[in-house]
This record gives C-alpha cells, structure tokens and sequence, in this order.
C-alpha cells in the first residue's frame, strides 16, 4: 500500500488494508473500501484478492 509516495506495507486481504490505514493514523470513520475516489485499487478492487506467492 502506498499513501502519497510512501510506502505503508502489504495487504494480502481488505482486513490488511484497514490495518494498515488505521496504523498510518487513518479514522475508522473515513476508512471506506469501496470509495474509489480515496483508494485506487490496481487489478481489481476490495473484492478480488490473489494468494500470495507459495500458497
């Protein structure tokens, strides 16, 4: 995940997402996975996760 140009780690799933967002100060209140106009989702969205690598 990336929030302006830094670097907030990796999500393998949209509760990693939340994490991630509350660790970098984010409210719970403005957290919305599906507002595309505060995430850009590459290659799918909140709904389509790929395992990682080795699964």
């Amino acid at each position: 995940m990336i929030l302006g140009n830094v670097v907030l780690g990796v999500a393998y799933s949209p509760a990693d997402v939340v994490d991630i967002l509350r660790q970098a100060g984010i409210e719970d209140s403005v957290i919305d996975l599906d507002n595309r106009k505060l995430i850009e989702w590459l290659g799918g969205g909140p709904e389509v996760w790929d395992p990682p690598a080795g699964a």
